[in-house]
């Protein structure tokens, strides 16, 4: 039998970077998942301050070479890799010398909230599945972590449904508590949109803001997972609202919970676990 193959879409993961929870969880989810039999591949940015050097990052020129559209512009996509040697798992990283050189992630050394992260996440989507699509490795499930990667779910269902990387491809978004305050530019949800897609796919995206980011994701996924107990009451809301199967968070022991939701989401027996 097949291993199942599941990507990983994360904006941070440990060691390489520790903002938030997600970090953990995205470095102890994989492989228990691959501890299982899963066939595991992560992304996420090279931001500036993951240390190339410590962490034993080098580039994939096989993979690297691409552009990334946005807005007219075209961007240059590097890839990178590393190892985690305990897990036997690799990490690709996304780098863009204008998007993810600095040495903050989201905001600069005085707090303010980055112009370009829409375009940043933009960038960071497209990417993802541009590289994974080069990689010639289809996942059966493709499971996003946090708002940074909230637009994979709609590319996957707009843009790439009918490719052969993509097309049989289950989304699974978790939705976390941190987030950020502020908003993204006005004009995120239309710089958003790709081929083959209308400003209607993305609508959901409009207000700009953390809590459209999740609702735009969950809109286009197959499943949710609630990643965190105090989160929007009006995201919770959609979520029940949408009627997708969702996994209510809780550490299992070897993330057994998570394994059974994977099963049952490749094998189409879609129910909630809430």
């Amino acid at each position: 039998m097949a291993k199942t193959k599941l990507l990983i879409v994360t904006h941070e993961m440990s060691p390489f970077l520790e903002l938030t929870k997600i970090s953990e969880i995205t470095r102890q989810l994989p492989q228990a998942m691959q501890e299982k039999g899963f066939e595991i591949r992560i992304l996420m940015p090279k931001f500036g301050n993951i240390n190339e050097r410590r962490n034993r990052l080098h580039e994939v020129i096989r993979l690297s070479g691409m552009n990334i559209i946005i807005d007219d512009n075209d961007n240059p996509l590097i890839i990178k890799v590393a190892s985690i040697p305990a897990a036997r798992m690799q990490v690709y990283f996304l780098d863009n010398e204008e998007y993810f050189q600095r040495k903050q992630v989201f905001r600069d050394a005085s707090g303010k909230f980055f112009d370009d992260n829409d375009e940043r996440t933009i960038f960071f989507c497209k990417g993802a599945l541009e590289t994974v699509k080069k990689l010639g490795w289809a996942p059966d499930i493709v499971h996003c972590h946090g708002w940074m990667s909230a637009l994979v779910p709609a590319y996957i269902k707009t843009t790439y449904k009918n490719d052969p990387t993509f097309k049989n491809s289950k989304v699974v978004y978790s939705i976390y508590e941190d987030g950020f305050t502020e908003k993204l530019n006005a004009n995120f949800a239309t710089k958003a949109v790709m081929s083959n897609m209308t400003e209607d796919d993305t609508k959901a995206f409009l207000p700009a803001d953390c809590d459209s980011m999740h609702i735009g994701a969950v809109t286009h996924s197959d499943a949710v997972v609630l990643a965190d107990e105090n989160l929007n009451k009006d995201v919770l809301k959609f979520v029940k609202d949408s009627n997708k199967p969702t996994l209510a968070f809780n550490l299992t022991e070897n993330f057994e919970n998570f394994y059974t939701f994977y099963e049952e989401i490749s094998n189409d027996e879609l129910v909630s676990v809430a």
